[in-house]
């Protein structure tokens, strides 16, 4: 939402410049994205001019030497390429020094051997309007030469650009958002510009409306003007259109968007003479129903949206986009002005299915009230009959009528200070609220708050009502509190603690923490090589996604991780080191299936499980003067990280071998922690890679962190005063024995006295070792903590290895 800081200060003028004006809005809760300046600088060089003389060029046919009275003593000569210029005007004139929309210092020149000592001005020159073709010939009345024309136009204003919440469609209009400035800032509020209505109730002669689904189109309104002259709007009205970023196209149609961007309520002019049998009917659309819109595109509708038709077919989409049949055209006479209410889940629902949004599907998808169509229908009718001349004809189709009568809720002065944990007093608590329009009036413990039509959908209860008084009154002004309720405790739960500490301890591997969404594609289970029955594949569908890309619950965090993977390698980071945590969706077989706007399901909701996912690619380090082509990363450095990761945690864990479609076939291995499966490590798939663009080794791991023991409490021993026995030993086992297997065999058979035992090289010879046979290093420590081992129980433990490779793996010793 733009506001022009000139808009805004017809109806409030708060006593503090933009910044400090933003900065005021932004502690209320109304997010200012940013401050931007619309129109020229250097003011001073802009001024009003009258064209003494106009003669032709002696060296161009297109262009004229004028001679412009500027004030300042000795008239200014001014060479001109408007066809439109001539002796006597008015006009706007920038002199040199003057700077142009574009940030252009405008100077003295010579153009084709003349002088020119400045600019007589069009409108887009000045960023009020889009005409080019000829200069602006301004009124002569009460204008003087040198007067600063910005006493006259509106050429430079600060815009406010707001990022308004979808709970406040009221700060979508100029005027809402000159109310919360009024609360804000204590400055005085004028009179809304609907207050004078120039209509009045009643039949209209000569048009009728028919609703067929009053529970899709709460209120439709309609008036009638005649005589109506189709032209450009003055311009003032075109430089605040300019400027909060609506181009001029004629006065009918820039009343319909002044309106709309003053009371948040859009409109919609049809020619009524275009409207087939001067009748319009709201219903449902048929499923393939067709209809050419105001861009030119022809939308396929269903039975979900609602159109407007007359006789010969749909004329709209119901608030999102117009027809073209019966838009107005440059010899319109007669225009039905309609304005109209919805219901905001069906219009969001019609603008996404159709890819089609606009000014009105923005304000209406957030529900607006049906209260709002006659305010913006008051001021539309005003700005008929002051701008183009026309003739309104008696009464006001009106369908529907306002909404549900004026909610009043209590606002008690303990609940305040018991939510805030600070009293605010009743008085300006009272102040607050009627500043926002509310109505409060005393009650025994409080106040009888009447919550006004334009807050209905959003404050419903007495905590809404807290959060306005809080907000206005100044959040930073509340202490910091704890709740005041018994078994409350300042600190993480165990399960807190476990999932920070993972995060902490891949964050001190070198790895980035990205934070994807729980919507995916529906195409992830496919590009992941996910079969039909993979317990991974995404079944539960959002009923009202935020995108067709973006419309199933995740299952595996490997889809956002390969995203971001891609979007950096992009960019050229060849190294790419990323994690993740947070939930995903577990089918129960019984979730909630998705759901058209409005209608309702019911079943199980999925599990959430909350899984910690990493992903290396590129380079295992960078390079160096020393090692100037590192290996690319492989299984290993997924498992050194997974590692670092288990051991911090202190659990138990172990990988055995596993197949997964999405990653590469003998270099994988699910994780499986106390005993339990947890998880997933491996290379990702060659074809799934390619599908992210990744052509280096991607090597990744998921882990359900809910399914990781928290750690007991850590214990500690004193270093041992005796020293440890080393041995390596070699052993040779079948090719199929994995290294976590022996390992394990040999912990087992070593016993207490075995302190620690590691692989440390791998040999493979078939004529010495025999075929399908492997050779495993392993470093063994011995220790005892009460005396120094003898050889004799060192060979009792060796033995006790040796027996049990030989019996249980059907290995056995290699000699030196």
């Amino acid at each position: 939402m733009r506001v022009p800081i000139e808009w805004l200060h017809e109806y409030v003028e708060p006593a503090l410049d933009t910044h400090a004006l933003a900065e005021r809005l932004a502690l209320t809760g109304t997010e200012v994205e940013r401050v931007e300046r619309h129109g020229v600088t250097a003011l001073e060089n802009f001024v009003i001019g009258r064209v003494l003389e106009a003669r032709p060029h002696p060296n161009a046919d297109r262009l004229r030497v004028c001679v412009v009275d500027v004030g300042a003593g000795t008239p200014s000569q001014i060479v001109c390429g408007a066809p439109n210029v001539a002796a006597g005007q008015t006009v706007a004139v920038a002199k040199p020094g003057a700077v142009m929309p574009d940030g252009t210092t405008l100077g003295r020149a010579k153009l084709r051997g003349v002088e020119s000592n400045g600019m007589i001005l069009a409108e887009d020159e000045v960023a009020i309007g889009t005409e080019h073709a000829g200069i602006m010939v301004l009124e002569r009345d009460g204008l003087e030469p040198g007067m600063p024309l910005e006493d006259v136009l509106p050429i430079a204003t600060d815009v406010l650009v707001l990022e308004i919440t979808p709970n406040r469609p009221d700060c979508l209009g100029i005027y809402g958002v000159a109310r919360e400035v009024h609360a804000a800032t204590g400055a005085p509020l004028a009179p809304a510009p609907w207050r004078d209505d120039p209509g009045r109730a009643g039949d209209v002669a000569g048009a009728k409306v028919v609703v067929d689904c009053p529970e899709l189109c709460p209120r439709f309104t309609a008036r009638v003007f005649e005589e109506v002259k189709i032209g450009p709007s003055p311009l003032w009205l075109k430089a605040r259109l300019m400027a909060a970023g609506q181009r001029p196209i004629s006065n009918v149609v820039d009343i319909t968007n002044y309106v709309m961007l003053l009371t948040g309520q859009p409109l919609h002019a049809f020619d009524l003479d275009r409207v087939e049998g001067a009748a319009l009917t709201v219903r449902r659309a048929r499923d393939r129903e067709q209809i050419e819109t105001l861009d030119g595109q022809t939308r396929t509708l269903d039975s979900d949206m609602v159109l407007i038709e007359d006789a010969a077919g749909p004329t709209s989409i119901a608030g999102v986009m117009g027809g073209a049949r019966s838009e107005v055209q440059p010899d319109t006479t007669r225009v039905l002005m309609e304005v109209a209410n919805w219901i905001g889940a069906n219009i969001h629902h019609t603008s996404l299915k159709l890819g089609l949004r606009s000014e009105a599907s923005s304000r209406f998808e957030k529900q607006l009230q049906p209260e709002q169509a006659m305010e913006a229908q008051a001021v539309a009718t005003r700005l008929m009959l002051e701008l183009c001349g026309a003739r309104l004809v008696p009464g006001t189709i009106d369908v529907g009528g306002d909404g549900p009568p004026p909610k009043t809720i209590r606002l008690r002065e303990a609940r305040v200070e018991s939510l805030l944990g600070a009293p605010i007093s009743r008085e300006r608590c009272a102040g607050i609220l009627n500043a926002l329009e509310f109505t409060a009036a005393d009650a025994p413990d409080g106040l009888d708050v009447t919550v006004p039509a334009f807050r209905r959908s959003d404050v419903t209860r007495e905590a809404d009502l807290i959060e306005e008084v809080a907000r206005i009154d100044g959040l930073d002004k509340l202490p910091s509190t704890l709740p005041s309720r018994h078994g409350v405790w300042g600190r993480l739960t165990t399960r807190q603690r476990l999932r920070r500490r993972a995060a902490d301890v891949l964050a001190a591997q070198g790895l980035h923490e990205i934070v994807g969404w729980s919507f995916t594609h529906p195409e992830l289970a496919d590009r992941l090589r996910l079969g039909s029955d993979h317990p991974l594949r995404p079944t539960v569908t959002l009923a009202n996604p935020l995108s067709t890309d973006l419309s199933v619950l995740r299952t595996t965090l490997l889809g956002s991780l390969l995203d971001v993977a891609r979007h950096n390698r992009a960019r050229g980071f060849a190294i790419v080191r990323l994690f993740e945590a947070g939930a995903v969706y577990v089918p129960t077989g019984n979730e909630i299936a998705s759901a058209a706007p409005g209608g309702g399901a019911s079943g199980e909701l999925p599990r959430e499980p909350y899984h910690v996912g990493a992903l290396v690619t590129g380079a295992v380090r960078p390079p160096s003067w020393r090692d100037g082509h590192p290996p690319a990363v492989d299984f290993f450095a997924a498992k050194g990280v997974l590692a670092g990761l288990l051991d911090t945690l202190r659990v138990d864990w172990r990988l055995e071998p596993a197949h997964e479609p999405f990653l590469h076939p003998g270099r994988a291995a699910r994780i499986v922690v106390a005993g339990a499966e947890a998880g997933w490590i491996g290379e990702v798939h060659p074809v799934v890679a390619a599908q992210w663009d990744l052509r280096d080794t991607a090597a990744a791991f998921e882990l359900d962190l809910d399914a990781v023991p928290v750690p007991p409490v850590a214990l500690y021993h004193g270093l041992s005063d005796f020293p440890d026995v080393r041995e390596d030993l070699a052993v040779v086992v079948p090719e199929h024995v994995t290294a976590a297997q022996l390992l394990a065999l040999v912990r087992h058979a070593g016993g207490r006295l075995l302190a620690d035992a590691q692989v440390f090289d791998v040999y493979r010879d078939p004529e010495r070792l025999g075929e399908g046979n492997v050779s495993l290093a392993l470093r063994l420590t011995y220790r005892a903590g009460d005396r120094t081992l003898t050889d004799e129980e060192v060979a009792a433990r060796r033995e006790a290895i040796a027996e049990a490779v030989t019996d249980q793996l059907g290995g056995r010793i290699r000699a030196a």
